[in-house]
């Protein structure tokens, strides 16, 4: 790792999915400015993110958030030492027009790129607000798009212990949300209306991977709520939506809890994170944090709006590359099915 008594100053930039988002981090835990232009009230118009629509507002919206991060952090391109982005996994248009724009930057301003795996910035997302956190530990990332269970062995070092077969955990939450007429984004909206529901109302399946016990699978429990909710249409019983989210959200957060607290046991590691758009919801976070203290392990979590995409975590999980020597070439490219790990 490079050593270096000088304060390291990144430009990150994040368009994996539908948020246009720029930042300035300094050593790659104080941030600076963190600019993000979200475009869900347009693509809840269609009731999920329609990746055309999303890159087209990418598009309109990159320069924009980069001049008004740089203008909130008080600083010049010049006085970057790096520009970083988001170049996979996510949706290919979207991730493009970021990986264009850091190119089109870093080659003009004469400044070294840094290519960043979306995964790797949610779990950096825990460094900022926790500067006394270090690897290794563990942590748990969970997001409309994934749902990893990954042991952090030090900076830029990853093992998946676990990750979902089918549907990621959010993906899951926007779904039943659909199916129980809330709308999109359904994680908020579940959870919202699970306050006023029973969680024990309905018993829902915790599937279980028999070949891989940290391994997820969702598909199982949305098919069990659909079922359900056709049952009782089919019945003539009344559709309680609490009884339902409730219900719903602690069978996912259940297996989550359950899959994490496994990994603490076996590795012996007393350090657990969350991180990703599902880690703001409340009845994780709290069942997370019980467990947690049950077994004496630290639990780390970033606030909502380091949650949910942003380019700090990428500014962040950037800092730590550029360190370690990671560098990108002008070849640099989208790569949407990016695994966490490979370079």
């Amino acid at each position: 790792m490079t050593s270096s008594n000088e304060d390291v100053v990144i430009l990150a930039i994040e368009s994996s999915c539908d948020e246009t988002a720029a930042a300035v981090v300094r050593n790659g835990r104080e941030v600076l400015s963190n600019v993000i232009s979200s475009q869900i009230a347009l693509h809840t118009l269609y009731g999920g993110v329609v990746p055309e629509i999303a890159s087209r507002k990418h598009i309109e919206k990159i320069n924009q958030v980069i001049e008004e991060a740089l203008k909130e952090a008080d600083m010049t391109l010049e006085e970057m030492d790096a520009i970083a982005v988001t170049y996979g996994p996510g949706l290919v248009g979207a991730l493009l027009v970021g990986v264009a724009e850091a190119k089109a930057i870093a080659y003009a301003a004469k400044k070294p790129l840094i290519g960043v795996h979306h995964i790797e910035g949610h779990i950096s997302a825990n460094y900022i607000e926790n500067k006394e956190l270090e690897p290794p530990f563990l942590c748990l990332v969970v997001s409309g798009g994934h749902t990893h269970l990954v042991k952090v062995a030090d900076y830029g070092k990853y093992e998946i212990l676990g990750r979902t077969r089918d549907d990621a955990a959010g993906e899951a939450f926007d779904k039943v949300a659909r199916a129980i007429g809330l709308g999109y984004p359904g994680g908020p909206k579940i959870e919202k209306v699970s306050k006023e529901g029973n969680p024990e109302a309905i018993v829902f399946p915790r599937a279980k991977v028999a070949d891989d016990p940290y391994d997820f699978s969702f598909s199982g429990v949305k098919s069990a709520v659909l079922n359900y909710i056709n049952g009782c249409k089919m019945k003539n019983i009344p559709i309680v939506e609490a009884d339902i989210a409730a219900s719903f959200q602690k069978a996912v957060t259940d297996v989550l809890i359950e899959h994490a607290m496994m990994a603490v046991d076996e590795f012996g590691i007393k350090k657990f994170a969350i991180a990703g758009g599902v880690a703001s919801n409340g009845t994780l976070r709290n069942g997370m944090k019980e467990a947690c203290e049950k077994k004496g392990v630290e639990f780390y979590h970033p606030s909502p709006i380091f949650c949910t995409d942003n380019a700090a975590m990428i500014g962040a999980a950037a800092y730590y590359e550029y360190m370690a020597g990671t560098r990108h070439g002008w070849d640099l490219n989208a790569i949407p099915n990016l695994k966490l790990g490979e370079r």
